[in-house]
């Protein structure tokens, strides 16, 4: 079995705007639901932050290794069966300059899956929950990849520091990676979806690239004793592949109108899927 590369990965999406996986590249048998599927997946989806923690104190944390580390979940999914399916990305071609990604949130899997993706076109930063930072040795690690905390407590007051904070670092050159819903929700929703990625857009006077993933492959831990413990990493069912697509560039205009287009083309490819979706 071949493994696919992150070069080779990377390449693929700047030349083609996707990526699928090879036959020769993927275990011919998806590996049976048990608990040791899910810790090997597991084990390479929370590997990064160990990763990251170790190299930044010597000083070797570049945004390279960082999509290394992460790129590991594209090669565990493949060596147990599951394929990695990627389109849509010459759209991003089409904007030569800093954009907002704006993204559903079903795991902890596709945080990771985007940093190898969304590179190649240029330096970005993710909004993610301030806990991370709690994680040992993992803060400076964060602050170094261009991690923005926001702490859920307090809605306006984070509101007015990511509009602050994203405005500064767009206008700087830097995109940013957005997941609107808040929290991983399985179902798509209107009512869920903030409006937050349109306001910093339309502060920062840049466009909006929608994207959607499709990671039921191993979604949030919701009973049993482990959710107390392992919320973030659920049973793995491998006969659910890992999907991602990229959608057209969204002008900036005013952020009602970009949020309601962005919601409605990522509904209508997510319903595309199959995938729930509540308009």
């Amino acid at each position: 079995m071949t493994k696919t590369t992150l070069s080779e990965f990377q390449e693929s999406l700047l030349t083609t705007g996707g990526y699928d996986t090879a036959q020769d590249h993927r275990a011919p048998k998806r590996a049976r639901k048990s608990w040791w599927t899910t810790l090997v997946y597991s084990l390479h989806v929370s590997r990064v932050f160990p990763m990251c923690a170790l190299y930044e104190p010597l000083g070797k944390l570049t945004t390279q290794n960082w999509a290394g580390f992460c790129f590991s979940v594209v090669t565990c999914a493949e060596r147990l069966g599951m394929n990695v399916h990627f389109e849509g990305w010459l759209n991003r071609k089409k904007h030569d300059g800093p954009v907002v990604y704006l993204c559903n949130h079903m795991s902890t899997t596709e945080t990771i899956l985007f940093p190898p993706a969304i590179l190649p076109f240029g330096p970005f930063n993710i909004v993610a929950k301030r806990s991370l930072l709690h994680l040992p040795f993992l803060a400076k690690a964060a602050a170094n990849m261009g991690l923005v905390p926001i702490d859920r407590k307090s809605p306006r007051e984070d509101l007015m520091n990511m509009l602050r904070i994203c405005t500064e670092r767009i206008k700087a050159g830097n995109s940013f990676l957005i997941f609107p819903q808040g929290t991983r929700q399985a179902v798509f929703s209107r009512a869920r979806f903030s409006s937050i990625g349109a306001k910093i857009a339309e502060k920062a006077g840049c466009p909006i690239v929608p994207l959607v993933v499709d990671t039921r492959c191993q979604l949030t831990r919701e009973k049993g004793f482990l959710k107390h413990f392992f919320k973030d990493f659920g049973p793995v069912d491998t006969s659910y592949d890992i999907r991602c697509a990229c959608g057209p560039v969204i002008p900036c205009e005013k952020s009602r109108a970009m949020h309601e287009k962005t919601f409605d083309w990522m509904a209508t490819r997510l319903e595309e899927w199959g995938l729930p979706v509540e308009r």
